[in-house]
């Protein structure tokens, strides 16, 4: 007997789970309506749940697309910085641009998470700390490298500084989104970099 695969979808999963993602990302979770999403994605209630399944099922795969958007670029600029040190002061200074309005200051939505559940959902919590584990391999990665270049002492525990690094990005993030302007962001970051060195 033939499975029953359905009526094929006649819209781009992508381009929905974009428009999906942009939405959670401004909003939240909780503060995103099912009807919001429908309207944002172009979709009947019923296409959403045979693409996505429920609501929740649908964040999580926000989340990860998320991850999958920040990270690969943060990657190439790794890869191509003259130095971790160099890529760690680039990736901080990421936030300025929430700061002089080149972009919304929307935060990061893995830690937007973070805040809006904290522990009160296990799959969202665990989809957020798969998120943060992506960020700290990255910023891990560019902490040894400073290290093998004598950038950053080697005796200093590179773990404990990519969660350093992570925890600080958050609080950027956070003033950022509070309307805090350039130059106290930039004071942060010289701060910050002075203590990894």
């Amino acid at each position: 007997m033939a499975a029953n695969i359905g009526r094929p979808l006649e819209f781009d999963p992508d381009t929905a789970l974009a428009a999906a993602m942009d939405l959670f990302w401004r909003q939240g979770y909780e503060n995103t309506s099912m009807q919001e999403l429908l309207t944002a994605m172009d979709l009947s209630k019923s296409s959403l749940y045979q693409a996505f399944g429920s609501k929740q099922a649908l964040f999580e795969r926000c989340l990860e697309r998320y991850g999958d958007a920040m990270i690969g670029p943060l990657r190439v600029m790794l890869n191509q910085s003259p130095s971790g040190l160099a890529f760690i002061r680039g990736f901080l200074e990421s936030v300025l641009d929430e700061a002089r309005g080149v972009c919304e200051a929307r935060g990061c939505l893995v830690l937007n998470t973070a805040n809006e559940f904290a522990r009160r959902d296990p799959r969202i919590a665990e989809a957020v700390a798969q998120g943060l584990g992506r960020f700290h391999a990255l910023l891990l990665e560019a902490v040894q490298r400073a290290q093998r270049d004598g950038d950053i002492p080697a005796d200093l525990d590179a773990d404990a500084l990519a969660n350093y690094l992570v925890s600080n990005m958050s609080g950027l993030r956070t003033l950022s989104k509070a309307g805090a302007d350039e130059a106290s962001l930039r004071s942060i970051i010289d701060l910050v970099m002075k203590t990894l060195m």
